[in-house]
């Protein structure tokens, strides 16, 4: 039985949200459109590793799902894992291609939603891995101001370590 491909694609967000591997790997196998973007702009890549779904994700990036789609607010994947915190799923955004320096709609970048929530272990990995700690929102401050606004002395001390400039 062939389906619509539209209807593949809901079962394929479905899926995501759900971390359903076996499913997508099927869904995959049919040729469904990994890069499918819903209403909001969603992927099934954002979807999985906002739910942190890392099998899911990594399932997703094998079969070349681009990592730097941005929903509807300009968020990526690598935003939505970097405000929940969840450090593997990063891990495996970035060795697969995301941009450590997308900003969404409000200039805001990966390393911002790191250090505005208070995900240290996040805001080290991807200084580490060569974030622009200058970069500024639509407000004029950087991931260093944001730190030092919310009075996160952890990140403060991280940006200070990996060479605040």
């Amino acid at each position: 039985m062939t389906f619509h491909s539209t209807n593949q694609q809901d079962l394929l967000f479905d899926a995501a949200r759900k971390g359903d591997v076996a499913y997508m790997q099927q869904l995959i196998d049919e040729g469904v459109d990994m890069n499918v973007q819903n209403a909001k702009g969603f992927t099934p890549l954002i979807l999985a590793s906002y739910d942190e779904h890392l099998e899911a994700t990594l399932l997703l990036l094998k079969a070349n799902a681009n990592p730097n789609l941005q929903d509807v607010t300009g968020n990526t994947a690598l935003m939505g894992v970097s405000f929940k915190g969840y450090p593997e799923i990063a891990r495996a955004l970035i060795d697969n291609g995301a941009d450590l320096n997308l900003q969404n709609g409000n200039g805001g970048t990966a390393l911002m939603f790191a250090t505005l929530f208070g995900r240290n272990n996040l805001v080290k990995l991807l200084l580490e891995a060569g974030a622009d700690r200058n970069i500024r929102d639509v407000r004029g401050l950087s991931a260093v101001d944001l730190a030092y606004q919310q009075g996160n002395e952890e990140a403060v001390e991280l940006f200070r370590e990996l060479g605040e400039s």
